[in-house]
Order: structure tokens, then sequence, then C-alpha cells
């Protein structure tokens, strides 16, 4: 479905989507090393864009291959938008844009019946949810009403209007951006939308060095054509079977118990209001794999745990009102949290 001009999404280019027959996707390879060599095919072709923001990269990247949601909150300008576009380019698999505004609809997102009139008969057409790779821009400035299109779709990879259920192409992978410090004109996510996402990344401005380096580079650029020489490198197949390896990377039974202390330590600690839930450790667990396969290793070590532990916690945690009024944030008390459980030897 294309919207008008005026309409919500951002028509650059229209949103496509591929999907992949049954039986396509090749027997299970234990060579680890193709994950490995395909994150790193990924890094150097955003690398001709986009300058630091490595740990950003590969937090994406982890969310790829995990089958999770990325939610990436930093102030304007800092590459968010451009980065999620960029990725997507790397892929062969369909891309769609959408832009929340507080006058979006549900109905703009996941599609809407119609009736047709010369068959006098009903009709579902497709919304931009339909797609591989969403990105969704500044997803805080649609209402609840909105956001809530998304709780089915970010869960279950299906949508279900008027009594009809959609599923959802593999890949499907969403990449929400939102801007923490402008509250004017935009709604708080709630906490159920927050526990869709696999990670919540915080960006941060580039260092003095990075941000001369990005004026060097774009000094004749204005307009950022370099982005046009980041090439297609692989498709769904290949998502799949990377996938399939870091199911079957080796996690041991104390590296287990670890994580379940970790997230365990949230629910009891007397600076939070609310802790995390055993999706978190999940995706701890998913996500680690994740972080151990993209390095080459086909076994799980603390410090995949430990680098991966922030950006999965950081938004299932609310801390109590006397630690916000004091000026805390989550990442105080989760590193607390890590730093205070005995690591596996």
């Amino acid at each position: 479905m294309h919207l008008e001009e005026n309409n919500h999404e951002e028509s650059h280019e229209p949103y496509k989507r591929k999907s992949i027959p049954e039986g396509a996707f090749p027997p299970l390879n234990t060579n680890i090393s193709v994950v490995k060599e395909t994150a790193g095919k990924v890094r150097v072709e955003l690398q001709k864009v986009i300058i630091g923001q490595s740990e950003m990269i590969d937090l994406l990247l982890i969310c790829l291959f995990s089958g999770g949601h990325a939610l990436l909150e930093g102030v304007p300008g800092i590459a968010k938008t451009l980065s999620a576009k960029l990725l997507a380019q790397t892929l062969d698999v369909g891309f769609s844009r959408i832009q929340f505004t507080p006058d979006l609809m549900p109905s703009d997102v996941v599609g809407t019946t119609v009736y047709n009139m010369k068959t006098s008969d009903f009709s579902f057409t497709e919304g931009p949810i339909f797609s591989n790779i969403i990105l969704i821009d500044e997803i805080n400035r649609a209402p609840a009403k909105t956001q809530a299109a998304l709780f089915e779709v970010m869960e279950e990879y299906q949508v279900t209007v008027d009594g009809q259920t959609y599923r959802m192409d593999f890949p499907f992978f969403v990449i929400a951006t939102q801007n923490p410090i402008e509250q004017e004109g935009t709604y708080k996510l709630p906490e159920a939308q927050l526990d869709r996402f696999l990670m919540k990344i915080n960006l941060s401005y580039p260092s003095l060095e990075e941000e001369q380096d990005i004026l060097f580079r774009f000094r004749n650029d204005f307009k950022i054509n370099q982005r046009y020489s980041v090439n297609t490198l692989f498709n769904a197949v290949t998502i799949k079977e990377c996938e399939k390896h870091i199911e079957q990377v080796h996690i041991s039974d104390d590296l287990l118990r670890y994580i379940a202390a970790m997230v365990h330590m949230t629910r009891n600690h007397g600076d939070l209001f609310l802790g995390a839930s055993p999706r978190a450790s999940l995706a701890i667990l998913k996500a680690s794999k994740a972080n151990a396969a993209i390095n080459g290793r086909n076994f799980v070590i603390p410090e995949d745990i430990r680098f991966v532990a922030y950006p999965v916690l950081n938004h299932r945690v609310i801390l109590t009102p006397e630690r916000e009024m004091e000026g805390y944030y989550a990442k105080d008390v989760i590193e607390n949290i890590i730093s205070k459980i005995e690591v596996p030897r």
C-alpha cells in the first residue's frame, strides 16, 4: 500500500516484500565462521558511510541474527535512521520506512479491509508493516492506539484484521528510533511494547576525532552520495543459515545460572520499582550466543553476556521514584547488579 504525500509513510522509495519458498534454506552447517564472515562484511560496508558507532552496528547484527527487534535512542543527527537504512541496503530483502506522527492510525501501519465495488467483495490491502526490514522513525510520536497495533506483529510475526490472520515473511526485523530529549508531541512507549524489543541501543555523540573524520569524509559530499556505494551482500537464506548456526552455539550450565541470577536480582533490588521478566533472560541467552558467533566462537563466554546485558535490560527495568529524583540512571543500577554477581570460571 502506497500512502499519499500528505500521509504518514515517507515515500522516498516504495516498500517491497520478498518471500523465500519453503525448502529453500540449506541444511545446518556447523561451521560458525559463516556468521563471523557475514558480520565482518556488513561492518565494512556500513563503515563506508558510518564513522564510529561500531558497538551499535554489532548490536544491530545481534538483533538481526537472533530474531529480535531493536530500538535506537539518541538525539537527532547521530545517524540512527541512516544506519538502519544502510543495514537494510546490505540485505536483498524488502524494506519499508514508516514515519510515526500523532495522527497516524493503526490501519496506516497494518493495512485495512477495502470493499471492491466491481466484485462486491472485501479484500485486505497490506500496510507498510508487511515487509522484511521495517524502519519506524520516531516511534514515540504516535499515540498508544497506533503503538498497540505493533504488539501482535512484533511478538507473533502476524497481523489479525477483521478476524483474519496474515503471517509475516522471513525475516521480519523492526528497527525503531526515538529522541529521548524532546517531549512535546510524544507519547511514552508502554512497558509491554518496550519489552518486545530485544534491545534498546542508546547512542551518544561522536568523539572529537570521529567528528573530525565525519567532516573530512563529507566535505565534498553534501548529500551523502557515498551511501550508494554500500553493496547488497546476502539474502534471507543467509540470515536463516546464520540463525541456525547461532542456535547451536554452546553455553554452559554455569553461564545459564549466571544469566538467571542477573535477571532475578533486578526483581529484588531496592533501587528498582520493576524488574525484568523471563523474556529478558531468554533475550540475554539469544544475544550472547549471537555475539559469540559474530566473533567467531561456537561457545559463549561471560564477556558475551556482560556485553549484551545492558542493552537487553535497560528498557525492561524501572527505577524507584526516589532514585529517579536523585538523578540515578538504569545503567548505574544494572552495572551495580552485574558487578555483584560472581562471574563463572
